[in-house]
């Protein structure tokens, strides 16, 4: 599936509380599907996929996740538990923006069957390193045919993300023109890929300071 996401940086709750109240003003069909916690661990380096995929314990999974990483130029290599859930994360750009950040990728997720610790260090063991270890709360929501999650990121604060999925990567200049113009009805706007870089970088460079906290920066 190829994952087609405009993200928009909304900074406060005030804001965050005026999105969610614009979407169920504007859909009447609106859903707020509930709310959770995630930790997300970026990996980077030239490590062994092959390696890395013997953690994954369905066939037909890890022939998908070797398929993707063979294939992929610009790949984000990720672990994430969500409320007690364990998941590997593979994102391939299928754009000129980015696999980390970007708004057209190829994605991978399969459950894993072991604390996030343990997957952590088969990816370790596999030749990867930690780029950034990321916490956020999470509320998700069904607003006018797309996937909509205001988060609460450490070290970002208040960030929405629109998505919607597609089977044919043609469609995704279509798809990135509809979510902006649902970004743009709701009287917000799409957070520039250049600053999301910038700050994207700053995090990288200083999470240990922000994971796990409430902590803030303002990157311009």
């Amino acid at each position: 599936m190829y994952e087609i996401e405009i993200k928009s940086l909304l900074g406060s709750r005030e804001n965050a509380e005026r999105l969610e109240a614009q979407m169920k003003k504007l859909d009447p069909k609106f859903v707020k599907v509930g709310s959770h916690r995630q930790l997300n661990h970026y990996f980077e380096g030239k490590g062994d996929f092959k390696a890395a995929a013997k953690i994954i314990a369905n066939d037909k999974d890890r022939k998908t996740f070797l398929g993707l990483a063979e294939k992929a130029k610009d790949f984000s290599l990720r672990t994430r538990e969500a409320d007690g859930t364990v998941f590997l994360v593979l994102k391939a750009a299928i754009d000129d923006t980015t696999s980390a950040n970007g708004t057209a990728r190829r994605e991978f997720e399969c459950k894993i069957d072991a604390p996030l610790s343990k997957l952590d260090e088969a990816l370790l063991k596999a030749g990867f390193s930690y780029q950034a270890k990321w916490s956020r709360e999470r509320t998700e929501y069904k607003f006018s045919g797309a996937n909509v999650t205001i988060d609460k990121n450490a070290g970002y604060g208040y960030l929405a993300e629109f998505e919607m999925i597609e089977d044919d990567p043609l469609h995704a200049d279509e798809t990135k023109a509809r979510l902006r113009g649902l970004i743009a009805d709701l009287g917000f706007e799409e957070l520039d890929q250049s600053r999301l870089g910038r700050m994207f970088a700053y995090y990288n460079a200083h999470w240990p300071e922000y994971y796990g906290t409430e902590k803030i920066f303002v990157i311009e």
